[in-house]
């Protein structure tokens, strides 16, 4: 138990990190003449993201329910359960913009259990339905949010457990209910600041 309580503090500090180290690349404050496109940030993003979230549904979810001794539940804080996986990321998220970054990441999908989850934009819902067709592609685009603007990047986001299908399948809230192994469930969007 302890150990499992181990490796989950030290994916959500990586992802908190990761955050933080983001936004000076994505601001260009790593030096004089260092520019990396924002399509790499979001990509390299992405792929430390992805991961983490991979790992912690694999090697932490999916192994302790297999073993009988902790289960990820939607009240893990009252039930002291693991977070689920979309709830890691979420919590992820959020501690790293405490640490200062403006870099921000969520889980969005066409059939979410929670509402909150569903595409907040065209540009989102787009986004899902390309990633849909082309899991392999980012859909990438610069969008205004208030009178700021941002790269936003979605990247489709797979069932890469027995553990995330049976969650979703079964769960009374879910508006689909026959996802298979290895199907795109949703996507996993970055916003990264652009300026005013």
């Amino acid at each position: 138990m302890r150990r499992t309580w181990i490796v989950l503090g030290i994916v959500v500090i990586g992802l908190a990190e990761l955050g933080h180290w983001s936004r000076a690349v994505a601001e260009n404050n790593v030096g004089d003449t260092v520019t990396v496109p924002v399509e790499t940030v979001a990509d390299y993003i992405h792929s430390v993201i992805e991961a983490h979230r991979t790992f912690y549904t694999i090697q932490v979810v999916e192994r302790m329910q297999k073993k009988g001794k902790l289960v990820a539940s939607e009240n893990w804080r009252t039930t002291h359960t693991l977070p689920l996986p979309v709830q890691l990321l979420k919590e992820a998220d959020e501690l790293g913009a405490l640490t200062g970054s403006k870099i921000r990441y969520r889980l969005i999908g066409l059939w979410p259990i929670n509402k909150q989850n569903a595409p907040a934009t065209d540009f989102e819902k787009e986004g899902l339905e390309e990633v849909q067709k082309h899991p392999e592609q980012r859909h990438g685009g610069n969008v205004s949010m208030g009178d700021r603007r941002y790269f936003q990047a979605i990247y489709a986001d797979r069932a890469v457990t027995q553990a995330c299908i049976g969650c979703h399948n079964a769960h009374p809230r879910s508006p689909k209910k026959d996802f298979k192994l290895h199907d795109v469930m949703g996507g996993l969007v970055i916003e990264i600041p652009l300026g005013k």
